[in-house]
Parts: C-alpha cells; structure tokens; sequence
C-alpha cells in the first residue's frame, strides 16, 4: 500500500525541515486514527508550536502574530457558533465592516475557512499564530462569557424570586429573562469545565453568597459565580437535566447527564444533590470515556511496574486490587487493563455503583441496594453466566469479598478495588473483614495503591535549589544527590495552572510472593508486609514519587501534597 500523501502544513514543515517526510507520513496516519487534528498530533509528538507557526506564515505568505497582545473581552466570540469555538482550531480577532479576521494554526485548514464564511456572512482575512495561544485565548474567552452571564444589570438583580423550581413563577418577562439566563449559565458552565479538562463540578449555596468551583489537576478552583438569588434555579436546571426529583429537596439524590461535545465523542456527568443549611449542594462529575482509552503507557506505570501489571492481566484467574483514596485514579487503571483484555474470546462483566465510563463489548452492571441488587447478588448472578474476567467497583463487606475471591479461586480473573493507603495494607484490611489468610494468599495476585500527582509544565518549570541534605531528608538516597542532580519547581505562565499542566499516576505495585503469603496466613500485619516489600525490591507510594520528582514529571512540593504523611 502506497503511504498518504503529503499535503497542506505537514508539506510546508517538511520543506523547511521542521519534520522529516518519514515523521510527516507518521503524523498524518496518527491523526487518522486517533481522529485528532494535524495540529494536535503535531504538539502531542513534541513538535513546537512556536516552530508550527513560524513554517506556516513562512510557506503559505501569511503574516504571523502573537496572540499575547489580544485582550480576550474584545474578541468577537459572539457571532462565531459555539461548535465552531469549540472545535479550538481558530479564533476570531476582529471585525471591521463585513471583514473577519481569524488567527489559524493551520491556514491550509480550508473547512474551517468555509465554515466562518457560511455561519457569518462575512470575508475572511487569515493570519497565523500559535495554536496553543489560540487554545489560551478561547479558553479565556469562555471564562469571561460565563462572568459577563453573572454580571446581571441593576434591574434584573433587584428581582425578588420566590422559592421554587426553574419552572415557576407568573411566566412574566423578567422570569423567562432569568430561566434563560440560567440556562445559558449552566450549559456554559459544563462546556467550560470541560474545556479546562476539570474533574468534577461542585455548586454551592450558602447564606449569603453562592459558590462554584471546578476541579483542575486534583486542585478546586473558584469560577465567577452568578447572584445568590439565582442559586436555586440554577440547582433546579441542573436537577432537570439530570433527571431528578425537583420538587424533593430533603434527602440526597443521584443523576446522570449526557453532553454531546461533537460527533461521536459524548461527555457524562455523575450528579449528587445534597440537603445542607442553605439548599442543595450539587456536585458533578465529569466521565470523559476517552481517558479509559489512553493506553497504559499514558498512565505514568515506571517500566517495571507497567511489566508487573500486564503479567497479572495474563493470568487466566486470580485477583488484581487498586487501592487508594476517592479521586486517585483508580477508575482510569481498571478500565485500562479491561481495554486490553476486552477481545471477541472473552466474556467480561462488571458491577458498579454507578458504572462511570461505558465501554463497547463489556457487560456492565448498575447495583441498585433499594431493590436488591448489591455487588454480592451481582457477582452470584456473573458466576452463573461463565464469566472470563470479572471487575467488582469496590469491595465493601465480607460478603462482596468472600464471593470474589471464590471467584478468582475458580478460574476467573477478578478486579476490584479498596480503599486503603497502600498495598500492604490492602491485605490486612481484608484480614480484618474476617476473609481467612488461607484464601488471600491463595487468591490475590497484584496490588496496585495509587494517587495522582500535577505534572510540571515543561514551558515554565525551573531548577529548584534544594539543599543535599534536605533532599536526602526527603527520602533520596546519599548516591543519588551528586553533582549534576536535578529537581524542578513550578513557576507559571500562560500555558499552565500555577506552573503544572495534566496530572500523572504515581504507583505502588505489589505482587503477592510466596513469602508475603506465609506472612498472611501467620496473622502478620501491614508493618511486616511493608518490610517483607522492600526485601522484594517494591517501591512504595514515596519511592516512585521521588523517581516522578528526579525525572522532572513533578516538583517535590507537589509529590509532600499528595504523598508525606
């Protein structure tokens, strides 16, 4: 088969020796596949986009800009359609007479061109500028429209609103001005959020302010909230699209939400109302599919540990535990090792409360305690359909554990998590349920325990000067600290959140040795376990931080957040 051809920016890259025609033809097929744009296989393969501009002005005669000098409020983002913002490939500048001027990573992009011609009616006139620039400004620009929502006039903010659903009121005008303000308010919210590829959601109501604030990189941070007497009407649409019981205010409720983002990609959002004092507390949480599809090689498994885990997927029966606290990823490492078993020769099922990701191929179960359906009857009931691989969403009782391990006794692989701080004490955790030490030695494989750290922004980060005997302190070792050593810090800049950009897994993973099992079978406890570890060459949770802080992944101050006790 004759390799694509080269066309458009990757051609002009390739004439002024940005790529190789090698990496080029490369490049173009990962686009392909994983359906991303040019420029984003370009960035995600380490090509700058500073380098991406300057070819680009250069080959195609457009002159080149630097985005740095706009102010985000006097973008005309307005009559751009949303999904053509969304789509994060250009940005509209200025509008002067029935002439547009739009600042493109990739001019040779004639679709877009087309589209901004069509949905404005207007002339377009091109320059060139950064496409990470270009994804700053529109985040920017998405902000400042949520805060323009909240800045009501005088007269809409003097309204007095009566207690009730979004639905009431007289259907006077400055009720339906407010429901629809509401409406624009929270669908820009959720949009938004997932732009800044935020975690989780959190709407607060309190006395006398109302609070939102969205979760980027594990850290909350506060967003321009609306009044305070909009609250209840904002909690009652997102209850609506959520699809729960409005008119019940007093016990806690759980919902889901579908987001469709563009065409075959689609977001969910886990909802939770919650009485508190001052009315309900609404969190969502966002289920993007894709992150359950990165690949392992994405999570931030060292090479040994990323062995460690696939020896265990292997293995035709037997138990793989993830452990660690709410929010750590242990979601995310599941689905990933169910995506490499999920194949035509296997019957996989899972029990969650509530499944989080949806996956093609797997049979996934919502339990549902009011009716019965607890992860213990739902494993009875996998037992019985021939299962190859079976996933518990966590074990909690004696019952759900004893049921799962007769389960990995019996020729079925089963994965499942705990919540515990580290791997050894996962196994004595399970002691203390009253599992007998025979059968988890017997059973229990792996044990992964898991947090989640922020990445450094390779931009902006810098050389930290700690001193030698500090960083031994922290846990380097004397042979490690030597010349020419290393650690970074974060510092900021317009490409970053306070100096970090993403997140990464750091790992503790433990097989269950021969040795480990005498010890469990005797009674022993975590602190004879942890010890018996370190003979076997494990590193725990701090070890495989401070490889993450010495290969400059993270800074020292991030892995004491989320590791030192």
């Amino acid at each position: 088969m004759n390799p694509p051809a080269i066309t458009g920016l990757l051609a002009a890259l390739v004439k002024t020796s940005v790529i190789e025609p090698r990496q080029a033809t490369e490049i173009l097929e990962k686009s392909r596949a994983s359906k991303e744009s040019i420029i984003q296989t370009l960035i995600n393969s380490g090509i700058s986009s500073a380098k991406i501009a300057q070819s680009a002005s250069k080959n195609f005669g457009i002159p080149q800009i630097d985005l740095d000098a706009f102010d985000t409020t006097d973008l005309p983002t307005s009559i751009v359609p949303a999904k053509l913002l969304e789509n994060g490939n250009a940005l509209p500048l200025r509008k002067r007479g029935r002439r547009l001027t739009v600042a493109m990573a990739d001019p040779s992009d004639l679709g877009i061109l087309e589209n901004y011609r069509f949905s404005t009616n207007l002339t377009i006139d091109v320059v060139v500028a950064e496409a990470q620039k270009i994804t700053r400004l529109l985040e920017e620009a998405s902000s400042n429209s949520m805060a323009d929502l909240a800045n009501l006039d005088d007269d809409l903010a003097n309204i007095q609103i009566d207690e009730g659903d979004i639905a009431g009121g007289d259907g006077s005008s400055e009720d339906n001005l407010q429901d629809d303000i509401v409406v624009k308010f929270v669908t820009k919210a959720l949009t938004d959020a997932i732009r800044r590829k935020a975690s989780d959601i959190h709407i607060e109501p309190y006395e006398k302010i109302f609070r939102i604030r969205v979760r980027i990189d594990g850290i909350l941070t506060e967003i321009p909230p609306p009044p305070r007497q909009l609250a209840d009407r904002i909690v009652s649409r997102v209850k609506v699209m959520s699809r729960m019981d409005i008119s019940e205010r007093r016990v806690p409720q759980d919902g889901r939400i579908k987001l469709k983002i563009s065409a075959g990609r689609s977001i969910d959002f886990r909802v939770n109302s919650l009485p508190t004092l001052f009315g309900e507390k609404i969190v969502l949480r966002i289920l993007d599919p894709t992150s359950a599809q990165l690949g392992i090689d994405s999570l931030g498994y060292e090479e040994d540990q990323k062995k460690l885990y696939m020896k265990a997927l292997e293995r035709p029966y037997g138990m793989i535990l993830v452990t660690g606290p709410t929010g750590s990823g242990k979601t995310v490492s599941l689905y990933t090792g169910l995506n490499i078993l999920n194949t035509m020769d296997r019957n996989i099922s899972t029990a969650e409360d509530p499944a989080e990701i949806v996956v093609p191929g797997i049979n996934q179960v919502n339990v549902n305690a009011r009716v019965g359906l607890t992860f213990a009857s739902a494993l009875r009931a996998f037992l019985r359909q021939d299962p190859d691989v079976i996933m518990v969403g966590e074990i909690r009782d004696l019952e759900t554990a004893e049921i799962a391990i007769k389960a990995a006794q019996t020729g079925h692989l089963v994965l499942s998590t705990l919540h515990t701080n580290d791997a050894p004490q996962t196994l004595t955790r399970l002691l203390n349920m009253g599992v007998p030490g025979y059968n988890i030695a017997s059973s229990v494989n792996l044990i992964i325990a898991q947090r989640l750290a922020r990445r450094l922004c390779n931009n902006c980060k810098k050389v930290d000067h700690v001193p030698d005997e500090e960083l031994v302190r922290e846990g380097f070792k004397p042979t490690d600290v030597q010349e020419g050593f290393k650690i970074f810090k974060a510092v900021g800049c317009d490409q970053c959140t306070n100096g970090y950009k993403g997140r990464v897994g750091i790992y503790q993973v433990m097989p269950v040795s021969e040795e480990m099992g005498r010890i469990i079978m005797r009674g022993g406890n975590s602190m004879e376990l942890a010890e018996q570890s370190v003979k076997e060459g494990i590193n725990d949770l701090r070890q495989s931080g401070l490889r993450k802080v010495k290969a400059g992944v993270t800074s020292l101050e991030e892995l004491n957040r989320v590791t030192k006790d």
